[in-house]
């Protein structure tokens, strides 16, 4: 089930665009993200991999959004809306924190910049842009009506549970539902603005990245939050309640790192429904991202093995059970619609075997992570001498710290065998950890953006189970030119698709 695109040694670089530079309090699909492309494509780079596109949820979590479909809102670029005339240039008399996304000012901010556009949209622009609308909102019809409406209702009811909206809207009452379409048609209306502009605009960013030979990598979260469109438009497909609440939730049981779990308190799949049309919603929703990115990061991919099951009112992970996912099945579906799929299997944690025979039977690659290689001995699954070609390896991924952070917080052993094994010293780690990976059989090797800097801990994209993470950004005065030289030439060097840039 391999992709071609999988087949070629590659390298990249994982940053999400939020943490890109820009005048209004968080990176976006504007100007800076065509800075980043073609940095890139200075240092022989070939694949640029992102956090879920999704609208943040809880806590500003991109893996826990109101929609698996749609797009961030806070990703689209302003300038473009103002290049269009329907929004005025923004006045920043009082500016944002350039290092850091403040979510709590920023979100409201551009939400009422969107506003505003959206306003110049209607009254101003012209009858071929409405027709591009129309256009783009008949190809999405299938999730985009129900996102926008979704939306629409969370803001008239407080943005409240939709359990808890009138009976006849949370339970999808065809009347209810035309009537409610209706009654909120000018939010609606903004609602699709907005997901045709990120559109719009990522569809240029990602067309601009292929003329520099940047392929594009998504993350595709396994499940969904319970207050998002999917959930409220598709019940029959989760474990629910009859009040539309979660009876069930995901999870993972405890381990070394925590004595009580991980309960994520995502609703799970109702499997036998999803097997019984085909698995239809999962086939639209790799098809979306297959639209957005060239290469898609499944997280979790041992849940689709085995997952754990919390009953809802348990307060952490401890009383749960191991039950079986839809194994083979769902991909062969995929497959049969959709053809080969460049996906990568993010394969990390507690794995069993049964766990690895899926993954070898779909022949995604697995993931491999430096930072995780000296805890034990030479036979350390995450050493590159111990990697099969058909891996992909991480310096670190947004869940660990930066390797300079790391190696401040390695452990005698860790930092003993890391020196002998890189070999390295304070100053050099990130690069040793860089040419580790580059030079690794695996076919593909990333790093985040933070380790080409060397950046210490305090650069840390998230800490899983925290608070107040997922606000990192950086300026382009940290980045000189010798980062993407000496990257360009590891690359070059290690056989990995780009350029030769070794003079």
């Amino acid at each position: 089930m391999t992709n071609s695109i999988l087949a070629q040694r590659r390298a990249g670089v994982l940053l999400h665009p939020t943490s890109l530079p820009g005048p209004y309090g968080s990176g976006d699909l504007g100007l800076n993200a065509y800075y980043f492309v073609d940095w890139l494509d200075s240092a022989g780079q070939t694949l640029w991999q992102t956090l879920p596109l999704g609208p943040a949820g809880p806590g500003y979590s991109p893996y826990m959004g109101s929609s698996t479909f749609a797009g961030n809102p806070m990703l689209v670029a302003l300038e473009p809306l103002v290049a269009q005339g329907w929004l005025a240039k923004p006045d920043l008399a009082s500016p944002f924190d350039p290092l850091r996304v403040d979510f709590e000012r920023v979100l409201p901010w551009r939400m009422a910049r969107l506003r505003e556009a959206f306003a110049g949209f209607v009254t101003g622009a012209d009858g071929l842009l409405r027709h591009a609308l129309a256009d783009w909102t008949a190809t999405q019809q299938d999730w985009l009506d129900d996102y926008a409406l979704f939306m629409a209702l969370d803001q008239a009811y407080g943005s409240a549970p939709w359990p808890q909206w009138p009976l006849q809207l949370a339970r999808r009452d065809p009347a209810a539902l035309t009537s409610a379409r209706q009654t909120h048609a000018s939010e609606v209306a903004f609602w699709t603005f907005v997901q045709w502009q990120f559109d719009v605009q990522w569809q240029a960013l990602k067309a601009y990245a292929h003329g520099k030979g940047v392929r594009l990598v998504g993350d595709l979260p396994i499940f969904v939050a319970h207050p998002s469109a999917d959930c409220w438009a598709r019940p029959n497909l989760y474990r629910l309640q009859p009040d539309g609440m979660p009876s069930v939730v995901a999870g993972v049981p405890p381990d070394f790192f925590s004595a009580t779990g991980q309960r994520w308190g995502n609703p799970l799949y109702h499997w036998d429904a999803m097997r019984a049309d085909g698995y239809a919603w999962w086939v639209a929703r790799v098809q979306r991202q297959l639209a957005l990115a060239d290469i898609i990061r499944i997280d979790h991919f041992r849940g689709f093995a085995d997952y754990w099951e919390i009953p809802a009112d348990e307060p952490t992970a401890v009383k749960g059970r191991w039950l079986p996912g839809p194994g083979i099945a769902l991909f062969e579906a995929l497959q049969r619609t959709l053809g080969d799929l460049p996906i990568i299997a993010e394969d990390l944690g507690i794995i069993t075997p049964e766990v690895s025979a899926l993954r070898e039977r779909t022949g995604f690659p697995g993931m491999r992570v430096l930072e995780f290689a000296f805890s034990g001995d030479a036979q350390h699954p995450f050493l590159p001498h111990n990697y099969a070609p058909n891996t992909v390896v991480y310096t670190g991924t947004h869940d660990n710290d930066t390797v300079v952070g790391w190696w401040a917080g390695c452990n005698p052993h860790e930092r003993a065998f890391a020196k002998h094994y890189l070999p390295c010293g304070d100053a050099e780690v990130h690069w040793a950890m860089i040419r580790a990976a580059w030079m690794s059989v695996a076919r593909l090797a990333l790093c985040q953006f933070q380790d080409v800097l060397g950046l210490d801990g305090r650069h840390r994209m998230n800490t899983p189970g925290c608070m107040g993470c997922w606000t990192w950004r950086f300026s382009w005065d940290w980045v000189g030119p010798q980062a993407a030289k000496q990257l360009a030439q590891l690359t070059a060097a290690s056989g990995r698709v780009g350029f030769e840039r070794l003079g």
